[in-house]
């Protein structure tokens, strides 16, 4: 990701395994944070969840959000990015929920009955490095 310096891209990468802490805005202004596998394409953040959680609606309906990707092991070593949602589609959804179980899980992902998966594009727009 270009946004990103290069000294973190590892942070990035799969085998990594890094957790992204996801913040949103709630209806109210406060905000939300959720602990949540991530993926990217190069360019974007991309994340996954269930049609209908907290983070779904509150992206859909505030697209600005927050995140932290940590290093798992340096707790001290993280990126911070600002961003904000430009895609959000079903398409692909129960596909992208697999490889990212596979990868942070090493299983593949159990479907549950009647649940959509979503998968929102983040631009980041503001990177800080610690």
């Amino acid at each position: 990701m270009k946004s990103i310096p290069a000294e973190f891209h590892d942070l990035l990468k799969p085998e990594t395994k890094a957790y992204l802490y996801l913040a949103t805005i709630m209806p109210d202004g406060s905000p939300q944070l959720t602990v949540v596998w991530f993926d990217t394409d190069g360019d974007d953040i991309l994340i996954n969840t269930a049609q209908g959680r907290v983070k779904d609606r509150n992206m859909k309906a505030r697209p600005k959000v927050a995140m932290v990707i940590q290093d798992p092991h340096d707790p001290l070593r993280f990126v911070q990015i600002r961003g904000e949602v430009v895609d959000h589609t079903t398409a692909g959804g129960d596909a992208h929920i697999n490889l990212l179980s596979l990868r942070y899980d090493g299983k593949p992902w159990k479907p549950v009955k009647d649940q959509v998966r979503v998968v929102f594009r983040i631009r980041p727009t503001r990177v800080s490095v610690h």
